[in-house]
Formats: structure tokens, C-alpha cells, sequence
């Protein structure tokens, strides 16, 4: 009994743990913590001339410029024994790691829905393997996973479509970087990503236009668009039988709904 007990108590706060982020909060979009880097130079721009690239470059080189600013801090004051001002600056250095740091380009944004996923590029492949292999590395237990890894993984994931606009595995990639995004919440950057796998490649293995529909559906609110989506994936994606029985009772669910509201009219 207290072992069941016990197990249930660490359940119920796992799933605290997981659930207590709202949703669309851009966690996906936290730097991994490989990506924190010095940076080359420290330059200035003009902000009202730059454009958004300019401004969000100048806020990672002055994000990397503050934290060696304090990392030199802390070797100084350790130099010179001011255990005061040394205890000062780890403490800022300390607040400035837990403080969330986020990649505000969106490479299915930049990308935009004409690409076509056409060409077998080796380093895009390659690309694709290590960041599948991230994946599944994070995968750890159900409820936890290696978050860390998983926001490198999508690094990855944005990294190929950067680089290789033209692969056929930017289609994968997007999907794959879609459920990842979908993990953290932010539902509306997964839309958008499940989006970009159907639209650059039409033939897609994956179930992308039914995972788009289920977070209109369920998690966004926008029915109409949902219904539209759940018909395209039934007539158009190889759905796994249970996909396609919840794609066709939501069709028929939403019908009913959009008849019932034009008949109030």
C-alpha cells in the first residue's frame, strides 16, 4: 500500500512538473545550452533603420557579451580574494543562466510554404539522422524527457531547412520539428510546422494535414479550419486505423455542428 502510494505521489507531481507551463509559451524556442556562445565581436546597430535579423543578431552578441562580462568579473574578484563581490557576481552569473533566452527566428516562418522537397543532399541527411538521434535520445521516460536535448534536436531540425531548402528531408524535418513543438505546448509554431511538412511536399509520408487538424481541433479552437483539414487527410494520407476513425467521427461531429448552427440562423 505505501509503495502505491508513493508511486502515485511522484506521478501526480511528474505531471505538475510538465503541465504547469501555459500553452504557446515559446518553452521550444529556449536556447539549448550548446548554443550559448561567445560571441566574435561586439557591434551596434541602428535600430531604426535594422531590420529584425539585425536586432535579434545584437541581442545574442550583447546576451554573450553580458555573461563574459560577469564570467571575467568572477575570475577577477577570486583573483584579488573579495570573496564579497566575487559571491555578487556568481550570484548574477547564476540568475542569468535560469533566466530563459529565446530564438526568436522561425525557420518555417522564413522559409515560407514554397519549397519543394525534391533532392537528396548527403550533409541534409546526415543532418537529419543527428538530430532523429537527439530525438530519441531525449525520449527518456514518458512523462520526463531531456528537454535540453529535444531544443537541440529541433536546432537541428532548423538547421537542415536553413541550409537545405531543396532537400527532400525537409518535409521530415518539419514534421518531426512539429512534435517537439508540440511537446512543450506551443501549438501554435506546431500548426505551423505540420503545415510547412504537407505544403513542401504534397505526398508526404507523415500524417501532417491530421496532426494540423487535431491541433485546430483541440488545442486552438479554429473548428472550421480543423473540419477541412480532418477531410483533406482522409482523402489524401495513409492514416493508421485509429487516425482515421477519430478523423471521421470529428468530420461528422463538426458537420453536424456547422449544420445545426446555420440552421439557427
Amino acid at each position: 500500500m505505501a509503495r502505491n502510494i508513493l508511486t502515485t505521489v511522484v506521478v501526480v507531481f511528474l505531471l505538475a512538473l510538465t503541465g504547469c507551463h501555459g500553452v504557446d509559451a515559446g518553452r521550444s524556442q529556449i536556447l539549448p545550452s550548446y548554443a550559448k556562445q561567445p560571441p566574435s565581436a561586439v557591434a551596434s546597430v541602428d535600430i531604426i533603420s535594422a531590420s529584425e535579423a539585425d536586432i535579434i543578431e545584437q541581442v545574442a552578441i550583447h546576451r554573450q557579451a553580458y555573461r563574459q562580462g560577469l564570467q571575467l568579473l568572477v575570475e577577477h574578484y577570486n583573483k584579488i580574494g573579495d570573496n564579497m563581490r566575487l559571491n555578487w557576481a556568481k550570484n548574477e552569473l547564476q540568475a542569468l543562466d535560469k533566466t530563459p533566452q529565446y530564438n526568436y527566428i522561425i525557420e518555417a516562418s522564413i522559409a515560407g510554404p514554397k519549397l519543394k522537397a525534391s533532392t537528396s543532399i548527403t550533409e541534409a541527411d546526415y543532418m537529419y539522422r543527428e538530430a532523429a538521434r537527439l530525438e530519441k535520445e531525449a525520449g527518456g521516460l514518458v512523462i520526463v524527457k531531456n528537454e535540453d536535448l529535444l531544443r537541440t534536436a529541433l536546432d537541428y531540425y532548423n538547421q537542415l531547412i536553413r541550409k537545405h531548402p531543396s532537400s527532400d528531408k525537409i518535409d521530415d524535418a518539419a514534421f518531426r520539428a512539429a512534435g517537439i513543438l508540440e511537446h512543450f505546448k506551443d501549438y501554435t509554431l506546431a500548426l505551423l510546422y505540420y503545415k510547412r511538412a504537407y505544403q513542401w511536399d504534397p505526398r508526404t509520408i507523415h500524417p501532417a494535414r491530421f496532426k494540423a487538424a487535431y491541433i485546430l481541433d483541440r488545442h486552438l479552437h479554429r473548428r472550421l479550419e480543423a473540419l477541412e483539414l480532418y477531410q483533406q487527410s482522409i482523402a489524401k494520407e495513409q492514416l493508421l486505423p485509429k487516425y482515421k476513425e477519430f478523423a471521421q467521427g470529428r468530420v461528422k461531429d463538426l458537420t453536424s455542428g456547422v449544420r445545426t448552427s446555420e440552421t439557427s440562423k
